[in-house]
């Protein structure tokens, strides 16, 4: 099981770090991402990290404001994202795939946290 928390309402401009923690001995076997979804919008992939850490993916729209990472001996990974936009309001997701890298397609994820909802007011 995944929990994601850490989300918020906060201003534009603000910090936020949104953690997922995952139950089980096995977090170490998989690649995790960070989706978002806002209303209206399909699912995206946001961040990703591969299962020990060594390779990292960001959406373009994220770059230099998000960073994602993990500690495989506390079963979690977090999302760091600063400077927050409005257009950054989402419920944010973490997900697991048991690979070593991640993929941008949610279907390729077999694990889902419940979601945070990230709302910046301007």
């Amino acid at each position: 099981q995944l929990q994601a928390s850490g989300g918020g309402l906060v201003q534009a401009g603000d910090s936020l770090r949104l953690s997922c923690a995952a139950s089980g001995r096995t977090f170490s076997s998989y690649a995790m991402g960070w989706f978002r979804q806002a209303p209206g919008k399909e699912r995206e992939l946001v961040a990703a990290i591969s299962r020990n850490g060594g390779n990292t993916y960001y959406a373009d729209s994220v770059k230099d404001r998000f960073t994602v990472s993990r500690d495989n001996a506390a079963n979690t990974v977090w999302l760091q994202i600063t400077s927050l936009r409005p257009e950054d309001t989402a419920v944010y997701y973490c997900a697991a795939r048991g690979t070593l890298l991640p993929t941008r397609v949610p279907s390729d994820y077999d694990l889902w946290g419940q979601g945070t909802l990230v709302t910046v007011s301007s």
